[in-house]
């Protein structure tokens, strides 16, 4: 039995317009990419404080989290971190829809899927923020030792070490954490959210 045949979509009778005016802000999927240590998860983390005392609805989805449950079952290798990012892209798209900001803090090494999870929201709710920072730099800041092991052979598969990170080709923003404080990264991209969602 062909499963596809027996799946139908069930049709909101809310729309995405009425959510939207409950809210008062539009929906908006804040995509975060870089290597690990280059600051995604600590300026998302402050983002999300400043938006929500500015009373806009936000919700922040992060790597390590999410692997802690809904991806609990997949590993590093390429397919897997493809299916990692497939799932969290549905699960933004589903945010985003709802009206909420959502903050997407994943490393997301390869074009192809930060393409397909822009291609997963409205026109316009996506923002795809590069958290740019030197290998030299995350190394140093490498607070949980994931360097460390991934130098010595101890992980394999990791960004940056043993694995790719493609530098994305259109990002919306670039951060640049080697040179912007915390604070400036937040700043600008709060006034590039408020833009967008209002």
């Amino acid at each position: 039995m062909d499963k596809d045949k027996n799946i139908v979509w069930s049709k909101d009778q809310v729309s995405y317009e009425r959510r939207c005016e409950i809210l008062g802000q539009k929906g908006l999927t804040v995509w975060f990419t870089g290597l690990s240590g280059s600051g995604k998860s600590t300026v998302a983390i402050e983002l999300q404080k400043k938006l929500t005392e500015e009373n806009f609805v936000c919700y922040r989805l992060d790597g390590d989290n999410i692997r802690h449950g809904l991806n609990s079952d997949l590993g590093f290798g390429e397919k897997d971190r493809e299916e990692n990012l497939r799932r969290i892209a549905e699960v933004a798209a589903l945010f985003q829809d709802a009206g909420l900001i959502t903050l997407v803090s994943f490393i997301s090494p390869y074009e192809k899927m930060r393409r397909f999870a822009r291609s997963r929201t409205r026109e316009n709710a996506f923002l795809l923020v590069y958290v740019k920072s030197s290998l030299e730099t995350c190394i140093q800041r490498d607070v949980k030792g994931l360097y460390k092991k991934a130098l010595a052979g101890e992980i394999s598969d990791f960004t940056g070490v043993s694995a790719p990170y493609e530098e994305p080709e259109n990002p919306d923003i670039v951060l640049d954490t080697d040179v912007l404080t915390v604070e400036e990264c937040v700043e600008r991209l709060y006034r590039l959210i408020v833009e967008k969602v209002r």
